[in-house]
């Protein structure tokens, strides 16, 4: 054999044996995009799946890797990667200042080049993409977004003797009486968990003291334990007092909660616009109470100073970790798309992308959207907006509240001590 040849067979054995190489190091280029979400129920968490896998099949070269987590579950989990300094690529978020706090910290990215332009302005719901960025930057954007307000069961208010839904604080009252008077629990809580009983307070300090008193306290040109909040947890005491909620509430988680209206044994649930799939989910039969929900605004409380159309709201969004690649924020931008929205939309979401409005048809998410893009005033949960340590202020204090463990001016007095060292100007 020749030289030549011998060299020839040499170059094609190395080029063989050198392909298996070559495609392992092709596997291993994939861009690994890490993704928390508290999707656990379902339409929702096999809605995530899907487009997740379509858009691998489209960009092969990115592998996400999705972790869903219970609501709890993915907070204090959250808080372990954050304090580690390895927080997700991607992850569950509600904007204000929880995470606000990790941009101080230089835990999330700010992918305001990326958003600008065309993809900014796609969302209608601007309040809420504001509260994923300050001073210029965005560390996220909001993917749903809609209003806390009263869901209740027609059939439970009808055995009740009840032909209109309640417009006023008194009303409402009265709607509870006439419900335990039928031997129907009127309210499901679940206040172990915390943040759903806040929304009651929240609420009735909207109603009383209106956008300038939250701003007047969280400015420090005022204060936490003003005459509207220790009036909203007057109101709510009063409303305690009626005892409307299921025995051992304070034991009983969310999903408790929404179990409760999702058979149909309680009347009204407090809650936000995920409330139908939540209840769905947490059924017996899968399928909660179909056209038998129905919604209403906050009750309005007479002489308060709120606009009857100030809403308490937010919804979910998604927050880009400070070591994110490109492909992260490439894949966010995917799943804030006008058509993912508008297929989202179909099943459960209320969509913040103008484009995709257009595809809701439950007339329930249609009536809150509505409530949501005539808000004069909207207000994020307290428990996301207020830094955590006060939020958590807010949350405990409620609970004690409903315990009858302390009394609304103490309530108000632990929120304004809290404040004070918090809210540092």
């Amino acid at each position: 054999m020749s030289n030549v040849k011998r060299l020839v067979y040499v170059l094609i054995a190395v080029a063989l044996l050198a392909l298996p190489i070559a495609a392992t190091v092709r596997a291993q280029d994939k861009v690994v995009v890490t993704w928390w979400h508290i999707s656990t129920n379902e339409p929702e968490k096999n809605f995530w799946q899907t487009v997740t896998d379509e858009y691998m099949a489209a960009n092969p070269n990115v592998q996400v890797e999705i972790t869903v987590l219970e609501n709890e579950a993915f907070k204090s989990r959250l808080v372990t990667v954050m304090q580690a300094g390895d927080p997700p690529d991607l992850f569950q978020s509600w904007g204000g200042g929880v995470l606000w706090q990790y941009a101080e910290a230089g835990l999330v990215r700010n992918i305001a080049p990326e958003l600008e332009g065309e993809w900014k302005d796609s969302f209608s719901a601007k309040a809420a993409l504001e509260l994923y960025g300050r001073n210029g930057e965005y560390y996220g954007v909001p993917w749903t977004w809609g209003a806390v307000g009263v869901f209740y069961n027609k059939a439970l208010f009808a055995k009740a003797g009840i032909e209109n839904t309640p417009t006023t604080w008194a009303e409402f009252l009265d709607v509870v009486k006439k419900l335990k008077e039928a031997g129907i629990t009127p309210i499901s809580l679940g206040e172990k968990d915390k943040w759903p009983g806040h929304f009651w307070w929240v609420y009735l300090a909207i109603r009383l003291g209106g956008e300038q008193a939250f701003l007047d306290a969280y400015n420090r040109t005022g204060k936490f334990d003003a005459e509207p909040f220790v009036k909203a947890g007057e109101y709510l005491k009063e409303l305690a007092d009626l005892q409307p909620f299921a025995e051992g509430f304070l034991g009983l988680a969310y999903g408790d909660q929404a179990a409760a209206m999702g058979n149909g044994t309680a009347a009204m649930e407090l809650m936000g616009q995920w409330a139908p799939a939540v209840q769905k989910g947490n059924s017996t039969s899968g399928e909660g109470i179909g056209e038998d929900l129905g919604w209403f605004p906050f009750p309005v409380v007479e002489g308060g100073a709120g606009n009857p159309n100030d809403v308490l709201g937010g919804g979910d969004g998604f927050s880009v970790g400070m070591n994110a690649e490109p492909e992260a924020i490439a894949f966010l931008k995917y799943l804030t798309s006008a058509d993912i929205q508008r297929r989202a939309a179909e099943i459960w979401v209320l969509p913040t992308v103008a484009a995709a409005e257009d595809a809701l048809t439950d007339p329930v998410l249609q009536t809150i959207i509505k409530a949501r893009n005539e808000a004069p005033y909207f207000q994020l949960y307290y428990d996301q907006f207020l830094p955590p340590a006060m939020g958590q202020v807010v949350n405990d204090g409620v609970e004690k509240l409903f315990a009858g463990i302390i009394t609304p001016a103490d309530l108000a007095a632990e929120i304004e001590a809290s404040a004070e060292k918090e809210l540092v100007k």
